[in-house]
């Protein structure tokens, strides 16, 4: 006679004898946290905004940027590396040194060196992508406002912080047309997002002087495009570096937004810039000039065309300007005659020195 599988476990319950079963979440609390997680908590959005915003990403990021500096056994190195360029989809042919047993921790690997010839920089096209990545929006700059995703905006003034002669700005309209020194000009945006697989390292777009730079501490929440649609003013919220300064047609700013386990934010020229650290409080920013009468920047080692001037420091297109320690995003604002086209798709992939746009 054949027992139905339910009436079986009631009967082998009862035959128990009264033994108290571990509750589920001592059984699997994994599981049972996950259950609850994607039930309760992550309804509705807002709580689920407020979860994710809870988890402590700076501390995580920190404890990972030290796992990324301690040194592999040799013999590890290949393994672990062939299973970060298998998951991530890396191309090892263009790194400057494609022998894996040369990478000596994981950090190093994630900073890892291209080939000169595989970035070319296109002299055609006044401003170049900054970086390896995907292009999350692009456009026009309206009423203060920035697209981090369709639908999904943040302040511009929240994101660059006030500026030094704004205090008579009264209004988020005003902020925009503040950042402009033409009234024939526009203000554009172009955001990058790094995929962990990608090359990691940040070049300037254009020719261009850099006169301030402003680091604000905050979260290092993912900037994953899914993170981005229910996450409103993301990229206020995470730490960030902002170079800002003046090109050709007026304002023109480049931003490196950290992210979790990317809190590690370098900037070449700037040795004295130290990002994700403890005694850096959220909410706050601060400021470096290099504009200063005698201010010096050290050039780094093997770099050329960086120039430290009373006036700022010039960086030319297509020359290394920084680093991230894994993927993250960069955020180009810029002013630009009114008739500027960009060259671009929602969603499509670029590499550094890849056009833009054009006037």
């Amino acid at each position: 006679l054949r027992v139905p599988r339910l009436a079986l476990r009631h009967r082998l319950s009862i035959l128990s004898n009264g033994v108290c079963r571990p509750a589920p979440w001592h059984r699997r609390p994994i599981a049972f946290l996950g259950f609850i997680l994607s039930v309760n908590a992550l309804r509705p959005l807002a709580n689920r905004v407020a979860l994710y915003r809870s988890f402590p990403t700076r501390l995580f990021s920190r404890a990972w940027g030290r796992l990324n500096g301690l040194d592999l056994p040799t013999w590890l190195r290949k393994p672990v590396y062939s299973l970060y360029i298998w998951t991530f989809g890396v191309n090892m042919q263009e790194a400057a040194v494609e022998d894996l047993h040369q990478y000596k921790n994981l950090g190093e690997f994630f900073r890892r060196r291209l080939k000169p010839a595989v970035r070319p920089v296109c002299a055609a096209s006044c401003l170049t992508s900054p970086a390896d990545g995907r292009i999350l929006h692009f456009g026009r700059v309206k009423n203060s406002e920035v697209e981090q995703v369709k639908g999904v905006t943040y302040s511009l003034e929240n994101f660059l912080g006030p500026q030094m002669s704004s205090s008579d700005v009264s209004s988020t309209s005003s902020f925009r047309d503040h950042l402009m020194s033409s009234p024939a000009s526009d203000l554009f945006h172009v955001v990058v997002y790094l995929a962990p697989g990608d090359y990691h390292c940040f070049h300037s777009p254009t020719d261009w002087k850099v006169g301030l730079r402003r680091h604000f501490p905050g979260s290092l929440m993912s900037v994953n495009p899914g993170v981005a649609r229910w996450v409103k003013e993301l990229f206020c919220l995470n730490e960030r570096v902002v170079l800002s300064g003046q090109w050709q047609h007026g304002f023109f700013s480049l931003t490196a937004v950290g992210a979790t386990n990317v809190g590690s934010i370098r900037v070449y020229f700037d040795q004295e810039l130290q990002t994700n650290t403890p005694r850096y409080r959220k909410g706050s920013f601060h400021d470096h000039s290099y504009v200063s009468l005698g201010d010096q920047v050290k050039r780094p080692e093997g770099e050329e065309g960086m120039e430290s001037l009373d006036r700022g420091v010039v960086l030319q297109k297509g020359q290394p300007v920084g680093e991230f320690n894994l993927g993250s995003t960069i955020v180009l604002l810029f002013e630009a005659p009114k008739n500027f086209t960009f060259s671009l798709q929602p969603g499509q992939r670029i590499r550094v020195g890849e056009g833009l746009g054009s006037l």
